[in-house]
């Protein structure tokens, strides 16, 4: 059945790939941003409309064209939840929120993350306020509300621990160490945006998907070793990693914390019965060059462009490097 959807959002990491294959699945779409990408390989036929979540009168209008569906990709706080629970309840059929698997309790008391996984994250507060605004969608009853937690979704960034992304591609054709967490054999799930966005699809309009959370990841996770070494490989390179414990990363850098103690330091496995039960099985690519293929590409690209540029935090990671690597040696 063809729906009036209404993304927000629509060109980035995760949700282009959600437009595509709903405009192919016969939907009609409309895409609300800034328009900083506005065309970016959207589908013929994809409606857009240029604003600002910020401008309270213009998104409010939003809200009374009666959209069949809305898949929000861009609330991050739980202020902007209530303007969004203002602006569509009672106005829409369903409302996607887009939250994050990093919402899950750290450390996990087992090792397979279920959505009965209780939300409790107290290091990082992006994964705070992800919690504080599923908290304010399920507290109210005017809108219909299905809650989707990718996990680790790659397409143009390159997946990194302390989230320097573009950094790391730099510092590994230069030569230079990079710095792995750990021993870097820690299982983490890597899941393609193009591969995320088959069952995403799938829970439109199912009345089984609403007042109902689910993440999307693949089956298949990687220690970070074999993710860095086939970035590296990718860039035709060797990486040169110097593993370091998590809790002297932080004391070298305390804003490390959210994105490694809140995060990555830990095993991220996922059992992704419960989303299958309602989209309907579905295959993810098992293949690390193959999930990476598009993030070096995308990483490529930019260099030819003249970026990325060098990272204020560069000098600390030399450091670390230097000092870290040295221990042991004679």
């Amino acid at each position: 059945m063809s729906m009036n959807i209404l993304f927000i959002g629509g060109t980035g990491q995760i949700s282009l790939p959600c437009v595509q294959k709903a405009a192919a699945a016969g939907h009609s779409v409309t895409v609300f941003n800034r328009g900083q990408h506005a065309g970016d390989g959207l589908p013929e036929g994809v409606a857009t409309i240029t604003g600002d979540m910020g401008d309270a009168a213009s998104y409010g209008e939003l809200g009374r064209r009666g959209f069949d569906l809305v898949c929000q990709f861009m609330v991050f706080t739980p202020e902007q939840m209530a303007q969004d629970i203002a602006t569509f309840a009672g106005r829409t059929g369903q409302y996607i929120f887009i939250s994050s698997a990093s919402v899950y309790e750290k450390p996990a008391r087992h090792y397979i993350i279920t959505e009965k996984t209780p939300t409790v994250n107290p290091f990082w507060d992006y994964s705070q306020r992800k919690i504080a605004c599923e908290a304010l969608v399920k507290a109210q009853k005017e809108l219909p509300w299905t809650i989707v937690r990718p996990s680790h979704t790659v397409r143009t960034g390159l997946p990194t621990m302390m989230n320097e992304g573009d950094v790391i591609g730099r510092r590994m054709l230069a030569g230079k160490p990079v710095l792995v967490c750990g021993d870097g054999t820690t299982p983490w799930t890597l899941t393609r945006s193009v591969d995320f966005a088959a069952p995403f699809i799938g829970l439109f309009g199912k009345q089984a998907a609403l007042c109902e959370d689910f993440h999307i990841t693949s089956d298949r996770a990687y220690g970070w070793n074999s993710i860095y070494r086939t970035i590296a490989a990718g860039l035709g390179v060797e990486a040169d990693i110097v593993h370091v414990p998590t809790d002297v990363l932080v004391r070298y850098h305390p804003a490390w914390e959210g994105p490694l103690v809140g995060d990555k330091t830990w095993a991220a496995l996922f059992d992704n019965a419960k989303v299958k039960g309602v989209a309907g099985d579905f295959n993810c690519s098992e293949d690390l060059a193959q999930v990476l293929a598009e993030p070096i590409m995308q990483f490529r690209a930019r260099l030819a462009e003249g970026g990325p540029r060098a990272s204020e935090l560069e000098p600390l990671m030399d450091r670390i490097a230097r000092e870290q690597g040295a221990l042991g040696r004679g």
